[in-house]
């Protein structure tokens, strides 16, 4: 049976990762979903693989005009959202002697300032009823090294979220988070890192799991399905963490 028949989700960030992985989970259980994303080519590829019951829309989280031309332009074409899955975010890492105010204020504005807005903005296009997920991180648990702003502005989310959990439970809508520990997406690519840094630090993460390897987009995915049905109806407020067991850092291995 389809969980999300007739449903209209919006997927911030949702040409690649985690976001991509999730309209594909998403449309195969009958949701028609609204993806955007920052650079039109990614977009159309993204769409063009995820079929006709995709649709792609330019805009930059980070900016507050885009948003407000993205609600309007939603609300005009589509009408009221069912789910909002705002996943859109960076994930840029530095010594914090070595983080300027130029790198403070690019990730801010796009993991706390950008889906602080496009929540607001979209509040009056969701139907009573609706999920809003987060897509936050394990970092704020671990006090990860060089990832202070990171943690900083995905903790400001999850504390955000609970805040307009209350908020908006007058109208039925449910507000919850994901924090992901390590996952394989292109994210890890952008960092700016050699390629053997990176697979170093591939190994040492996979090695701090129980499980012992990086989780996929595919396993974010279907959390994230499970907190935009009716499956999670009972639950608000709540942040749930899908990290391989990382964050239990045992004391025996």
């Amino acid at each position: 049976m389809s969980r999300l028949a007739n449903k209209l989700a919006v997927i911030t960030g949702g040409n690649s990762g985690i976001g991509f992985a999730t309209a594909e989970t998403f449309i195969a259980q009958g949701a028609k979903v609204i993806i955007t994303g920052r650079n039109q080519a990614a977009l159309n590829e993204a769409v063009q693989k995820l079929g006709d019951n995709a649709v792609g829309i330019l805009a930059d989280t980070a900016n507050l005009a885009h948003t407000e031309n993205l609600v309007s332009e939603i609300s005009r074409k589509f009408g009221k959202v069912d789910v909002l899955f705002i996943n859109a975010g960076i994930a840029k890492f530095a010594p914090i002697e070595a983080s300027d105010e130029a790198f403070f204020d690019e990730t801010m504005n796009i993991n706390l300032k950008g889906a602080f807005f496009t929540s607001q903005k979209f509040l009056p296009i969701l139907r009573d009823g609706a999920s809003v997920i987060f897509n936050t991180t394990i970092a704020y648990h671990v006090g990860m090294p060089n990832a202070a702003v990171y943690a900083a502005s995905k903790a400001g989310l999850l504390a955000f979220a609970k805040v307009l959990a209350t908020e908006v439970s007058a109208r039925n809508i449910r507000v919850n988070s994901i924090s992901p520990g390590p996952i394989a997406t292109p994210i890890y690519g952008k960092l700016g890192f050699p390629q053997e840094a990176l697979d170093q630090m591939g190994a040492n993460l996979s090695s701090k799991t129980l499980l012992r390897r990086f989780g996929s987009s595919e396993e974010i995915a279907s959390v994230a399905l499970f907190l935009a049905s009716d499956d999670s109806a009972y639950m608000t407020g709540a942040e749930l963490v899908v990290d391989g067991g990382l964050t239990l850092n045992p004391t025996d291995r």
